[in-house]
């Protein structure tokens, strides 16, 4: 028995390895199925895993490590599956008699193989189970904006790539007129500068608009972010801009604001400082000047209309060649089209649009007879374009702001308005009837002026004395004068010869400037509710009409600049007269007395012209003062006094002292001295002297404020003016701090101002010189001048130095005017100034 054990014990445990391996043999068919069944499955789970995937993929997002690695694996095991099942049908056909292997070793290892292949191809299966199978992508950093072509903007991408480049500019504002191409500008911006770089980490682009809305505005930018949901979903406002904040605070970022109406508080909404980045930038895009002021813009850029050629180059672009060269007329009538448009590019896009399917000339002259006479009836401006410029009409402070815009749109295309008439009109209008006083009315009507230049609705330099309106916003104001108005033929403007108009409802007529000689007998019959008549500038205009001094409702008169010889005295009819203006009517001899003190409701009256020809009587000057000082509601007087007794009569009045704003004191003969009663004299605006050349010495009675200098003195005094006169000591000019505007011309003395007060001209935007053979100098120190931009220095060859230096006039300064020669022989502290101020010198056309 001991020698049977062992031996038993072997055969037992051969037994038992044949048969594990006999099972490798005897199975391999049905783990044959079995493995290409699992395989099977495995490849379309994976085409499961992998249609997530390419979902994910198609929202920019990148498949994970490890879902890439099982997708991989996936691919070479069904390689290997192929090729074992390739080998395990050859296996199985090779059996002997259908049931046994050919070759028990090949069988056994293929067996082997099988075995384990279903092993791992279940268990990659079950590693296929993905909870996520790809990461959101961080978005790139610049998002290409749609754009076409684009014409005219070269040179403003230019401007604005340069200040982009410029470390020390972090902030740029794009204004200008709607329909301008700001948005355009900005998306050329946004695609070929910021679409080309690499140094910002993400361009963040905005559509700000109104009102603003700081939780849409967060919600871009961490969507830009790709910042995870749980972190701003559903959150405060004040949450979102921590985690905006906290974000950006690493990041170089830029953010594009367009079509922005009102300020917008950058740090509410969660943007950090801007001088707190290293190369962080803001550019906002604004109809308003006044946005830019508000955020505070390092640098700001007025987007202008095209030029003429650019202009065409756009409406060739929309029109189409074939068009323009199908009859030689219609490239001529097209310059027309375009001229019509004044280079926007809104309405050229949308009348070449418009264009494009007229094919005959007489098709075009049809056309632009309708836009030039009905310009909302053009296909395209009532439903396109005047609803988008609409935008800043309906964005205007109040409804006193709206009535003045909508009445600049009286005056004829490209017409010059000066301001100072058109202020007067308003008054007249009485648009600005919450004023008692005149002069607070004026100063209203100058913020108006400012908020439509703003508002890029009116155009021209305040400076200059000027505005006018764009044709297509002329048109825009139009509409909305016709389509809002209560009323019509509530105005009237003739610029014309064509004297005929019936208007019961009249209640505005403008003939200025229209060239007339006369107005026929019973023009004004018919308008029997007028209130407002211009007729100034009609030179050749040499008789008032007995008409219009019975015209009761009149309240504004305007004869400035006509050639009337006498004013009937049935003038003192017209008793609700509030505005009476009369300058430079040379030609008058005489107002009749009691007709000035007659004219009750009086509260603005003009008189102010030069006349070194015409002999001025004592008596009847005095009179006219006197009448004035009758008058309860004046408020505002703009005269000439040509004679000592009416000089005299001023400066002993209380109430002239109170109403006089613009002051001329023009030949005086005899007048040596004038002592100008610093007390009396606050509410002076502008002073001239002209042709006072027995005038020695201009004198300040300070009264009980002697040797005080106060911004309280002349602190409404914003302009002098001497011109042909002999005084010299200048120095009297220091009680003025807010002069804005100083000329000198035709002076005999050797002008300078002695006494030293750097504040001096700190609100000084224009210095005038002309005529000046004596003048040397005009103050012995540089003085800082903060506010100047203009400087006209004419036949001054004496003077070889001017009050400027490194920080005069910093950031403001224009031009300087000059003859060449006298500026080559400006003497300066050094080469370096020199070259500072070389740029701004323009050559004097006088």
């Amino acid at each position: 028995m001991d020698c049977v054990s062992p031996i038993l014990d072997v055969a037992t445990r051969l037994w038992d390895c044949t048969a594990k391996r006999a099972v490798y043999i005897r199975e391999l068919e049905e783990n044959l199925k079995s493995l290409k069944s699992l395989t099977e499955e495995l490849s379309n789970f994976s085409k499961d895993v992998m249609g997530r995937v390419e979902r994910e993929e198609d929202q920019q997002s990148r498949r994970t490590h490890e879902v890439d690695g099982w997708l991989r694996a996936v691919q070479v095991m069904e390689a290997e599956v192929e090729e074992i099942l390739q080998n395990g049908d050859q296996e199985i056909q090779q059996k002997c008699l259908g049931t046994c292997p050919k070759n028990c070793r090949s069988s056994y290892k293929l067996g082997k193989i099988v075995r384990r292949k279903i092993d791992v191809v279940t268990e990659l299966k079950g590693k296929g189970h993905f909870d996520f199978v790809a990461h959101s992508l961080p978005c790139a950093p610049v998002d290409e904006r749609p754009m076409g072509k684009t014409v005219g903007l070269d040179l403003m991408f230019e401007k604005v790539r340069r200040c982009l480049e410029d470390e020390q500019v972090r902030s740029i504002g794009l204004y200008g007129i709607g329909g301008v191409g700001k948005t355009t500008l900005l998306q050329k911006i946004n695609n070929e500068y910021f679409g080309k770089r690499n140094d910002f980490d993400v361009v963040m682009w905005i559509v700000v608009s109104k009102p603003i809305n700081i939780g849409n505005i967060q919600d871009v930018i961490l969507n830009k972010l790709t910042a995870p949901d749980d972190k701003w979903k559903n959150r405060s406002k004040e949450e979102k801009a921590a985690e905006i904040c906290k974000l950006l605070k690493s990041k170089n970022f830029v953010i594009l604001l367009d079509d922005m109406w009102d300020r917008l508080n950058l740090l509410e909404v969660g943007i950090p400082d801007l001088s707190d980045q290293t190369k962080s930038k803001v550019v906002l895009t604004t109809r308003s000047e006044r946005v830019c002021d508000e955020m505070e813009v390092h640098k700001r850029m007025k987007v202008e209309c095209l030029t003429r050629d650019e202009a065409f180059s756009l409406f060739r672009d929309k029109v189409g060649e074939n068009i323009l060269n199908s009859h030689p007329d219609i490239k001529r009538l097209a310059k027309i089209v375009v001229e019509e448009c004044k280079g926007l590019p809104l309405a050229l896009i949308v009348i070449g649009r418009a264009m494009a399917s007229r094919k005959t000339p007489r098709e075009w002259e049809q056309a632009i007879q309708v836009l030039k006479s009905y310009p909302a009836k053009f296909s395209g401006m009532g439903d396109q374009v005047f609803p988008i410029l609409k935008f800043s009409y309906d964005h205007l402070d109040n409804d006193t702001t709206k009535s003045c815009f909508l009445y600049c749109s009286l005056f004829p295309e490209d017409h010059e308005i000066w301001i100072e008439d058109l202020i007067d009109l308003w008054i007249g209008e009485g648009f600005m009837d919450k004023f008692v006083d005149i002069y607070e009315a004026h100063n209203q009507g100058e913020e108006i002026i400012r908020s439509l230049k703003l508002a890029c609705l009116l155009e021209g330099d305040v400076s200059k004395g000027t505005c006018k309106m764009h044709d297509v916003i002329r048109d825009m104001a139009l509409w909305l004068s016709c389509d809002y108005g209560e009323e019509r033929h509530k105005s009237f403007v003739l610029d014309h010869d064509s004297l005929s108009p019936c208007f019961l409802n009249l209640r505005t007529l403008i003939l200025s400037n229209s060239n007339m000689k006369s107005l026929p007998i019973g023009f004004f019959q018919f308008m029997p509710i007028i209130r407002v008549l211009d007729l100034s500038y009609n030179a050749n205009l040499v008789e008032l009409p007995l008409e219009i001094c019975r015209l009761e409702s009149l309240e504004f008169l305007n004869l400035a600049w006509t050639g009337i010889k006498k004013m009937p005295i049935e003038l003192k009819n017209l008793t609700k007269l509030r505005c009476l203006i009369l300058d430079d009517i040379r030609k008058l001899e005489v107002i009749p007395p009691n007709v000035i003190s007659c004219l009750s409701n009086l509260q603005m009256f003009r008189m102010r012209s030069f006349n070194n020809e015409k002999d001025i009587k004592e008596y009847e000057e005095v009179g006219e003062l006197q009448e004035l000082e009758c008058l309860q509601y004046l408020s505002w007087i703009s005269i000439t006094l040509h004679t000592i007794p009416a000089v005299q009569k001023y400066l002993t009045s209380l109430m002239l002292q109170k109403c006089v704003r613009h002051l001329v004191m023009g030949i005086c003969l005899g007048l040596q001295v004038v002592e100008l009663p610093l007390s009396a004299l606050q509410r002076l605006t502008v002073l001239e002297f002209q042709g006072c050349c027995d005038l020695e010495r201009v004198k300040i009675n300070m009264g009980l404020s002697r040797g005080h200098i106060s911004n309280s003195n002349f602190h409404n005094l914003v302009k002098v003016i001497i011109c042909w006169c002999s005084f010299w000591d200048l120095t009297w000019l220091i009680y003025a701090p807010s002069l804005e505007f100083v000329g000198w011309c035709d002076e005999c003395g050797d002008s300078e101002i002695e006494q030293q007060n750097l504040s001096i001209f700190s609100r000084l935007v224009k210095l005038w010189l002309h005529d000046l053979p004596n003048l040397k100098s005009i103050y012995k120190q540089a003085l800082p001048f903060p506010s100047l931009k203009e400087i006209h220095v004419v036949d001054c060859p004496n003077l070889r130095k001017l009050p400027l230096n490194s920080n005069s006039a910093t950031n403001t300064l224009k031009e300087i005017q000059g003859h060449r020669s006298w500026w080559e022989e400006l003497e300066w502290e050094d080469d370096n100034l020199k070259r500072t101020f070389t740029p701004y010198f323009k050559t004097s056309t006088w």
